[in-house]
């Protein structure tokens, strides 16, 4: 396989992350196969921003930036992407840590010149030091991570999941950036979607893209302790319908919701099942598992009625942003080690 520059982003917030921030950029520093650079960016928090030049000026390879678009983490993202140097544009969480090999698996999907997007497997690092005993597997998109139901191994997917994903760089010349209006805007209402929606949006410009996921491709995603109460659950859950009515708005639902209806279908049902099978052979915590998962399904649906009607009113938007080419040319297929 051909090496490929890889640049990592992280985009940060919050100083409250601050051990989060140093770990996240130690792991990337620590990669087996080494990054051509981890850009972090700042999303309009001039006091970390100052933190962190001070704490990374000089040191090799590593870039602060002010995120140069709106507040949120697709305009961070854009600002990422647009002062890479790399020929494949990795992102990774700002509360993750990224295990020894993750930068060689991602690259290595990008032998085939046809691949546009590579994608990650994300496990869950409780606070409390364990899974809750309510918390169903299928649902653990909710605090950022891979969920039971994503294929196995090394496989072709209609998105990648954001926090643990990379993309050929020509990709974002075909689609542009990531949407700006969806997504999380700091801590406000914890909308998703935003890659979703850019992987769909790639796939019609580039009808021939392939699109994978490598589950060898390793990251850890702390959980504090508000995200494994039920609230948080819910109102995630509520979150994703509105940020799902966006999409499917956007480029219609059947493109919009065509994993969803697999996931509901035939996941979800098999984890209410395997919920009951565990209270019946009184495995701890399967009755609320199962009645979770029933409640998570009926939040999203709920979600994704109001965010349809929000829709069809005006009230929400989102723009697709074009991406100026990388410094050194790379998005044309010249960046280093490419």
């Amino acid at each position: 396989m051909s090496p490929h520059g890889v640049s990592v982003v992280v985009c940060v917030y919050t100083e409250d992350r601050w051990e989060d921030i140093l770990a996240a950029v130690s792991s990337v520093r620590a990669q087996s196969r080494p990054a051509l650079e981890t850009l972090l960016v700042v999303d309009h928090n001039t006091v970390l921003l100052e933190r962190l030049t001070e704490r990374y000026g000089g040191t090799a390879g590593v870039r602060v930036l002010a995120n140069a678009g709106p507040r949120g983490l697709s305009a961070g993202r854009n600002t990422g992407i647009a002062a890479s140097r790399g020929s494949v544009v990795a992102f990774l969480d700002d509360d993750a840590v990224a295990e020894r090999d993750w930068l060689r698996h991602l690259a290595e999907g990008y032998a085939d010149p046809r691949v546009m997007a590579v994608g990650g497997r994300t496990v869950p690092l409780w606070a409390s030091g364990r899974r809750p005993l309510w918390f169903p597997e299928e649902f653990d998109w909710v605090v950022g991570c891979s969920y039971r139901g994503l294929p196995a191994g090394r496989a072709e997917v209609r998105n990648v999941l954001g926090g643990n994903a990379s993309f050929r760089r020509t990709a974002f010349d075909a689609a542009g950036g990531f949407a700006t209006g969806i997504g999380r805007d700091g801590d406000r209402r914890p909308l998703g979607c935003e890659e979703t929606e850019l992987c769909i949006r790639l796939r019609r410009a580039r009808p021939d893209a392939v699109l994978l996921v490598d589950d060898r491709a390793v990251i850890g995603h702390r959980v504090p302790p508000p995200r494994e109460r039920f609230a948080y659950f819910r109102r995630r859950a509520w979150a994703e319908g509105l940020s799902k009515a966006l999409v499917a708005r956007s480029v219609g639902a059947a493109r919009g919701l065509e994993s969803e209806r697999r996931y509901t279908t035939r996941v979800l049902p098999v984890g209410v099942l395997r919920g009951l099978r565990d209270a019946a052979l009184a495995r701890p915590g399967g009755a609320r598992r199962a009645g979770a998962i029933v409640a998570g399904l009926l939040t999203t649906a709920g979600g994704y009625l109001a965010g349809s009607v929000r829709a069809r009113r005006g009230g929400a938007a989102f723009t697709v942003p074009a991406l100026p080419a990388a410094e050194d040319g790379s998005a044309n297929g010249e960046g280093a080690a490419a």
